[in-house]
C-alpha cells in the first residue's frame, strides 16, 4: 500500500511540474507568449469528421481555423479505418498551425494502441467508452472494463496522455457518483472524466453532473438535447436541435464549470457539414459558451 501511494504522489507532483515548466504544449496549452489566449476558459474544437467536402486534409484544417476554431479531435485509425494515416494528419496539423488536441478510441479494447497514435499527434487525451454487458453481471463488468483501463495505466503515465472516461448512452455509469467512484478506484492522475454535456440530459442535469465530478473532469464535449421532444417523439431526435435551443441551461453550466476552475477543450460533437454549416457550429458554440 506504502508503495503505492508514493507511486501516486510522484505522479501528482511530476504532473504538477509538466503543467508549470515545459510542457504547454504537449498538455494542449499555448506557451507562455500565448498568455493572453491562454486567459480563456474554453478552446473551442471539433471532430474531425464533422469536416465534409472534397478536400485535402490540410485544407480541411485551414477551413476550420479560418472558422475560429483552435483544435481538431480525431477518431484513431484503430477504431475508423478510414481515418488519414496519423502522420498524415500530424504534418497537417503541424503545418497549418491548429492541434489534434486528443483521440477519441470508444470502447475499442486497444487503449496501448490508441495511447501511442494520441502521442504521434502530440494529443493529450484518449476517449475512452465503458459499455454494459446485459447478458453478464454487472459487477463483473464494472470490475473487467476497470482492469482493461488498469492495463493501460502505466503506458498512459509514460506517455504523459489521459484515458478519459465517457458519459455516453451504453447504459453504464449513467450517473455521477458512480462514475466518480470508478474513476477513483482506478488511482491514477492520468484516468479521468470526459464530461459530454448533452449526453447526460437524458439522466439527469449537466449542472449536477459537473457539481460532483469536479477536478475529475479534463475535457467536454458540446451538443444540445430537448428533452421534451426526446420524451415525445423519440430519445435520439432530443439532440436535433442548435446550441441553445433545448433543454440545457447553459448559464448554469458555464457557472459551474467555472466553480470548478475548468480551463481547457470544449470540442463540438454534433452533425456537420461545409463551411457554411460549420461556421453556423463556431457561432452556436461563442453563444453557449459565452466566448
Amino acid at each position: 500500500m506504502k508503495s503505492q501511494i508514493h507511486r501516486r504522489q510522484f505522479l501528482q507532483k511530476s504532473g504538477l511540474l509538466i503543467a508549470s515548466t515545459a510542457a504547454p504544449a504537449l498538455l494542449g496549452r499555448p506557451s507562455p507568449a500565448g498568455a493572453q489566449e491562454s486567459a480563456r476558459r474554453f478552446k473551442k474544437a471539433l471532430g474531425f469528421t464533422m469536416i465534409q467536402g472534397d478536400l485535402s486534409v490540410e485544407d480541411k484544417l485551414k477551413l476550420v481555423k479560418d472558422l475560429g476554431f483552435e483544435g481538431i479531435e480525431t477518431p484513431t485509425r484503430i477504431r475508423n479505418s478510414k481515418m488519414p494515416e496519423p502522420k498524415v494528419l500530424a504534418r497537417a496539423s503541424e503545418k497549418v498551425g491548429i492541434p489534434i488536441h486528443g483521440v477519441v478510441n470508444s470502447s475499442h479494447p486497444d487503449l496501448k494502441g490508441a495511447i501511442d497514435e494520441a502521442a504521434v499527434y502530440g494529443a493529450t487525451s484518449v476517449l475512452h467508452v465503458v459499455r454494459a454487458d446485459p447478458k453478464g453481471s454487472f459487477m463483473d463488468n464494472y470490475r473487467q472494463t476497470q482492469q482493461t483501463i488498469r492495463k493501460a495505466i502505466e503506458h498512459a503515465e509514460k506517455k504523459r496522455i489521459h484515458i478519459l472516461v465517457e458519459n455516453v448512452w451504453a447504459t453504464f455509469l449513467i450517473e455521477p457518483l458512480t462514475m466518480a467512484r470508478y474513476i477513483d478506484e482506478l488511482d491514477s492522475p492520468y484516468v479521468k472524466a470526459y464530461f459530454d454535456i448533452g449526453n447526460v440530459v437524458r439522466w439527469g442535469w449537466p449542472q449536477h453532473w459537473i457539481e460532483v465530478l469536479g477536478k475529475r473532469i479534463v475535457k467536454v464535449h458540446i451538443k444540445e438535447y430537448n428533452l421534451t421532444v426526446a420524451m415525445n417523439e423519440g430519445m435520439r431526435k432530443g439532440f436535433a436541435f442548435p446550441l441553445g435551443e433545448g433543454s440545457i441551461d447553459w448559464p448554469r453550466v458555464r457557472e459551474e464549470l467555472k466553480k470548478i476552475g475548468y480551463r481547457g477543450w470544449a470540442t463540438a460533437e454534433v452533425g456537420g457539414g461545409g463551411r457554411q454549416r460549420l461556421a453556423e457550429i463556431s457561432e452556436q458554440m461563442d453563444r453557449v459558451l459565452d466566448l
